[in-house]
């Protein structure tokens, strides 16, 4: 009996071997026949293969969909319909051809400031220049609500140049000068990049000589700047101003100095500057970058026509907190500048941080109160971190910050239950410390054939390969095991044939005797720090190999251990 789904298939087949036929014969009918009469003839072949039903057969709707096209429940549920698929348009049998969604228009279907691009199906959205998605995405379609808005570009930093000031527009912004500047290369507002304008500091040039009058002193020649004048020898300040002010158009104003009586030229006071003087007194004050200390700043014309100078001292200013460095990774130092032998108060903050240690975050405090010119404190910094500290010395509102990264320590050596055995397929047991730098720690497994003498070195990088060997080194890495696969405890079988972290763990021979290193390795950027231990002893049947602990090993001579630098280990085996 034929199954009715073999039954299908055999219709199928041959429904394509008769279309093929049509075809053919279609080519025929277009050489020899009319045109009427050959078209009749191919759509009536046609609608024979395309599948209309005869008399009691029901038409597959779902089989004649078009490829870009789904079959639907007609909405009267009388029977199933071809319908394109979203971003096509047609029939939904004969074809279903691309959608063009672009074509109403870019504000239309994708909004306000942007471009449409229509693809294979669907479109793609995106702003136009000065404008950003608000889902912040390169290219959006906007059914989610995203909508190009208005990019501030004032929010750049010194975006309009020196002197300059930044006005958002919708789409773009322009430039104006600030007060004491002007537009150089063209006009306000401007663009910097388009007009290539920019703002250039207002300059008065040397402020002019006044009669009876010597310059005293000149902040600058730039706006705002002040020259303050003094009478010349022989004469003292009757009234009127004696400072000009450099202006916004260029120009010096302000000087209505008058000159009379002799008590000669102002008192000169180290590091200092007259601010004020009229007929018989002048006041001084010390000039940037010094502090005034002692002394009064003001100068008197005497009776006698001599000055009774002023006794102020100015100091030059330093920061309070300076030369900070930090000691031995664990200890900071600075030293203290003050005014007076008082006590200040430094607030110490530090936040610790680890690269490969997201969650990680280390942030304290501590306060010391001292008088001292020389301060060292000990913070306590946690291995392989990056540290930002903090230094405020209270009183004076100062802060230094400095930061520093700790070094990698010597990993601790891997607890081992240390075993001896007499088969080439040993099981080992590992166990690890939850307080150890795991997040940047890996084990490798070395295997090391007994010979007359062994001598391993745990910082050497070993072999990958054992077939690889050399006559000076037959230790070989058998298992490169990242931490994360450890967990607490582990259990590894010496020569199963499996790779791990790249390295073959090959089987071991029989009847030969090894010995199972275990190297912990600390890894940092390029620094590199290990420790190892002896795993494991494996016995072979061609003779017996006798291993005793350090502390007998010296007097049989059987086993040496020397440690290196505190870094790395080197045993020394010997066959009896």
């Amino acid at each position: 009996m034929v199954h009715k789904t073999e039954v299908k298939i055999e219709k199928k087949k041959m429904g394509m071997r008769i279309l093929s036929e049509v075809q053919r014969t279609a080519e025929l009918l277009s050489q020899r026949t009319h045109k009427t009469n050959r078209t009749m003839i191919v759509v009536f072949l046609l609608c024979v293969v395309a599948g209309i039903p005869a008399v009691g057969q029901t038409l597959d709707v779902c089989a004649t969909c078009h490829a870009n096209a789904t079959c639907d429940n007609k909405s009267d549920s009388s029977g199933k319909v071809c319908n394109c698929k979203y971003g096509f348009v047609g029939n939904g049998r004969t074809f279903c051809q691309d959608k063009d969604e672009c074509q109403i228009g870019a504000s239309k279907i994708c909004g306000q400031h942007t471009t449409c691009h229509n693809t294979y199906g669907s479109y793609y959205c995106t702003c136009l220049s000065g404008y950003s998605p608000s889902n912040n995405m390169a290219i959006f379609i906007p059914n989610d609500g995203t909508h190009c808005q208005d990019i501030d570009e004032c929010r750049i930093t010194n975006l309009c140049g020196e002197g300059g000031q930044c006005r958002n527009l919708d789409g773009s912004f322009e430039c104006s000068c600030q007060l004491g500047y002007q537009v150089h290369n063209g006009v306000e507002p401007f663009h910097p990049q388009r007009d290539k304008a920019f703002c250039k500091v207002v300059d008065c040039g040397p402020p002019a000589s006044v009669e009876d009058t010597v310059l005293l002193s000149v902040t600058g020649t730039t706006y705002g700047n002040v020259a303050t004048f003094a009478c010349d020898e022989g004469f003292i300040w009757a009234r009127g101003d004696n400072t000009s002010v450099c202006g916004v158009n260029g120009l010096w104003r302000g000087l209505t100095m008058v000159c009379e009586a002799k008590c000669g030229p102002v008192p000169f006071l180290a590091n200092s500057e007259v601010v004020w003087h009229n007929r018989s007194v002048v006041i001084h004050r010390c000039v940037d970058g010094y502090h005034s200390w002692r002394g009064s700043n003001v100068s008197v014309c005497g009776m006698s026509g001599m000055w009774q100078k002023a006794t102020l001292t100015c100091i030059e200013i330093k920061p309070p907190i300076n030369h900070l460095y930090v000691l031995n990774e664990k200890c900071v130092h600075w030293r203290a500048e003050k005014y007076e032998e008082d006590t200040e108060v430094y607030k110490v903050t530090y936040i610790g941080s680890r690269d490969y240690q997201r969650s990680f975050h280390d942030k304290r405090k501590q306060f010391l109160s001292s008088k001292a010119d020389q301060l060292d404190l000990c913070l306590n910094l946690l291995p392989v971190t990056n540290y930002s500290i903090s230094i405020t010395a209270v009183s004076a509102r100062f802060t230094a910050t400095i930061t520093t990264n700790t070094s990698l320590p010597v990993p601790p050596a891997p607890v081992v239950y240390y075993r001896e055995f007499e088969t080439p397929v040993p099981t080992l047991r590992l166990r690890r410390s939850a307080n150890t730098l795991d997040p940047i720690s890996l084990y490798q497994v070395y295997v090391l054939p007994v010979e007359e003498i062994i001598v391993f070195d745990c910082s050497s990088p070993g072999l990958s390969d054992p077939s690889s060997k050399s006559k000076s080194s037959s230790e070989y890495i058998t298992a490169q095991i990242h931490v994360r696969e450890v967990r607490t405890e582990m259990n590894f079988t010496v020569g199963d044939g499996l790779h791990y972290g790249g390295f073959y763990n090959a089987p071991l021979e029989n009847g030969r005797n090894y010995y199972i290193i275990l190297r912990a390795v600390s890894q940092w950027k390029t620094d590199l720090k290990s420790s190892c231990v002896l795993w494991a002893e494996i016995k072979g049947t061609s003779y017996v190999l006798r291993v005793s602990l350090l502390s007998t090993a010296v007097s049989v001579g059987l086993v040496a251990l020397v440690i290196l630098g505190g870094y790395s280990c080197t045993w020394y085996f010997k066959k009896t």
